[in-house]
């Protein structure tokens, strides 16, 4: 390759883009003294040439490479102070990735290789490694934009159900999937597992983490993997082992297809993002991207000692975002999954290390923190999905209900509330109806919406639906720490047997709990989110943290289709998005309020009198109904038995009719009619009745 001069360039547009005469490259590296463009071959294993950025704009370095183009792979060795006492881990040994890489070659093995220290001061002073890592260093490819992408489906928010997948784990043992796409994105844009999303009649797909990750190096000295994708290395670059290698594609386009794939179908995707943390981890960590370009600039550093990490996620580092540089990348990276992949939306990984201030404001949560208040002015992103998971665990991390106006939240009370009423009977009346209609205490302010709230029993994180009503312990061996991670406190049951059992009672009560559960999410007052492979009854064996299996542990094993309900599940999910009453068009009120928007609901004693006082906080709670619009054509009636003994109710005057009851797997699709003015509830189950 003859030797190549750097022009100029510019610095406005970060990352490799084309020009008319090539390719520019820039780089924020405000501490830096020098940067070099490494160019590869297209293997990205040898190092082609070195040449230094020949301009500074600013904290960004940039140049131009005349007649360059897509397909040229590179990475950057960025000079500086080797000081980590002041925050500075510079080390031009070692390769480093570009934050803006749309594609990513190679694979972090998890060799002492890549760290910036040398091994044997990795606990003591630590010394910088001269080694060069160039040949299995991370690289980016320039690729040639995506055409934009077009519009989603408009979905309802009162009617939003969500359904939480994992992009590997849904089809990997699908058995109409094609075996060489199984797993990949190619194989969840499969019309076999379209047809499954339709057929349950969700609205909307939440997928787990598919930005480029670096796996653990713990976990890869184990033979694991972090397989939920929760250690990004390139925030705006899709996976590679997620695409299928189909020949003229590529894991952008492969990605993209799945997206319209879905929207065709008429389904949103939003997908889970983690821009509170890298997998760079801790100091002791390996130097693959930010940490070696801009430590101090990228990375919350603790205030006595900067050669450590402030560590508000438990994954070693928190990102910056209170830094201009910081906050520009993580919204360019925003606009790229939106612009050029489709996607609908966000759900936000520890959302509260985004949004905490700086040193100077003790690093609260900040409602009005730089990155939300730049969500909220960006003509590409103020409009789209947003969904927090609204804890870290820093100080003050829990913020359930503090996230702006339009913005959804996972509910965690919601789903203690749930596990406590139906499992463990231990949940009071007021607790589980306060839930069920849409934890007002946490949302009903600042005009906020009645679907801010994600109710959800079961999540990717801690047991699935089959899980806590299997096992009353965690069984989290295979992830090599000795069974200490994970969450301690489930609120599951395993009805007499620990695992797996083939009684008949014990399956019966099983499939009650999972039924209940479900209706309970559903036809709650917020907004549903369903854990992709309950409806078929997948386990875990009681793993609790699956989240570096990848293996038949996480895999949804469609074989087990003879204990599956997706049936139950549809209907449930079609009477919501049939009947008014059970959407989230609005805050439920009393008949006694005069005025107000939404629906109203009453509360009562399964006799029919009404809740006094004393009812409601009965510790264990007790059977109750509520009835919404009474009196009109749109009116429902929800039973609720969240007892270890069947109840029996007195219905309110009219001509009803049984639509879904948690203890029966199917009911005609017509209903079944009461011929009587009581009915009996088994326990631990509800019953919807409509007019």
């Amino acid at each position: 390759m003859p030797l190549t001069t750097l022009l100029p360039g510019s610095a406005p547009a970060w990352g490799a883009s084309f020009t008319a005469d090539g390719v520019n490259f820039a780089l924020a590296a405000p501490d830096a003294t020098r940067v070099e463009l490494c160019l590869f071959d297209d293997t990205g294993t040898t190092e082609l040439q070195r040449i230094a950025l020949p301009a500074r704009t600013g904290p960004v370095w940039h140049g131009l490479l005349p007649g360059a183009g897509a397909g040229q792979v590179y990475g950057y060795r960025v000079h500086g102070p080797w000081a980590p006492t002041q925050g500075h881990r510079f080390n031009p040994a070692k390769l480093l990735l570009d934050p803006y890489a749309w594609e990513v070659v190679g694979r972090y093995d998890g060799s002492d290789l890549h760290w910036a220290h040398t091994p044997e001061s990795a606990r003591g002073v630590q010394q910088p490694d001269p080694r060069d890592n160039s040949a299995t260093a991370l690289k980016a490819r320039v690729v040639s934009a995506l055409p934009p992408a077009s519009a989603g489906p408009k979905i309802d928010p009162a009617q939003r159900v969500l359904y939480e997948l994992h992009v590997k784990g849904f089809t990997q043992l699908h058995p109409e999937v094609p075996l060489h796409l199984r797993g990949t994105y190619a194989g969840l844009a499969h019309p076999a597992a379209i047809a499954h999303l339709k057929a349950l009649g969700i609205t909307t797909v939440s997928v787990m983490p598919v930005a480029a990750r670096a796996d653990e190096e713990r976990l890869q000295h184990l033979g694991l993997s972090n397989y939920w994708g929760y250690s990004p290395i390139a925030w705006s670059a899709p996976e590679p082992r997620y695409w299928s290698g189909t020949p003229g594609s590529s894991p952008r386009s492969e990605f993209r297809a799945m997206v319209d794939a879905l929207h065709a179908a008429g389904l949103e995707v939003i997908l889970d993002v983690v821009y509170n943390h890298t997998a760079e981890t801790d100091e002791f960590g390996p130097l693959l991207s930010l940490r070696g370009i801009a430590n101090a600039t990228y990375y919350h550093l603790e205030p006595e000692d900067p050669a450590r990490y402030i560590n508000w996620t438990g994954c070693g580092n928190c990102v910056n975002l209170n830094h201009p540089i910081v906050l520009r990348t993580v919204m360019d990276s925003l606009r790229t999954w939106v612009q050029d992949f489709g996607v609908d939306g966000f759900r936000f990984d520890l959302a509260p290390v985004m949004a905490r201030g700086t040193q100077e404001a003790g690093y609260r949560f900040q409602p009005h923190a730089p990155w939300l208040l730049a969500v909220a002015q960006d003509p590409v992103l103020r409009n789209r999905l947003m969904v927090v998971e609204p804890w870290d665990i820093g100080p003050g991390g829990y913020q359930l209900g503090a996230f702006p106006h339009g913005w959804l939240e996972w509910n965690d009370r919601f789903r203690d509330t749930q596990r406590s009423a139906w499992l463990r009977h231990s949940a009071s009346r007021g607790a589980l109806a306060h839930h069920l209609a849409g934890s007002a205490d946490a949302f009903a302010h600042g005009q906020r919406a009645a679907h801010s709230s994600v109710n959800f029993v079961t999540a990717h994180d801690g047991f699935n639906l089959m899980d806590v009503v299997s096992y009353c312990e965690r069984h989290n061996q295979a992830n090599g720490e000795h069974n200490r991670d994970g969450h301690g406190h489930n609120l599951s049951v395993n009805h007499g047997v620990e695992g797996a059992s083939d009684l008949p009672a014990v399956q019966e009560a099983r499939a009650r709990h999972r039924r209940t559960l479900l209706a309970a999410t559903v036809l709650s007052l917020g907004t549903p989110m369903l854990l992709a492979g309950d409806e078929l009854g997948h386990t875990q064996g009681g793993n609790n943290n699956a989240y570096c299996q990848d293996n038949a542990t996480t895999w949804l094993r469609w074989d087990a289709l003879a204990h599956h309900e997706t049936a139950f599940w549809a209907r449930a999910i079609a009477l919501r998005r049939q009947l008014p009453a059970l959407q989230a068009s609005g805050w439920w009120r009393s008949s006694a309020e005069s005025t107000g928007c939404g629906q109203v609901a009453t509360w009562a004693l399964p006799d029919g009198r009404t809740l006094q006082p004393a009812d409601w906080d009965a510790p264990h709670g007790g059977a109750m109904a509520v009835a919404r619009q009474a009196g009109t054509p749109d009116a429902v009636l929800l039973l609720l038995n969240p007892s270890p003994h069947e109840q029996v109710f007195c219905l309110p005057q009219g001509a009803w009719r049984v639509v879904l009851d948690s203890a029966v797997p199917e009911l005609p699709s017509e209903g079944v009619p009461v011929v009587s003015t009581v009915i009996t509830l088994q326990a631990d189950s509800l019953m919807l009745l409509t007019w």
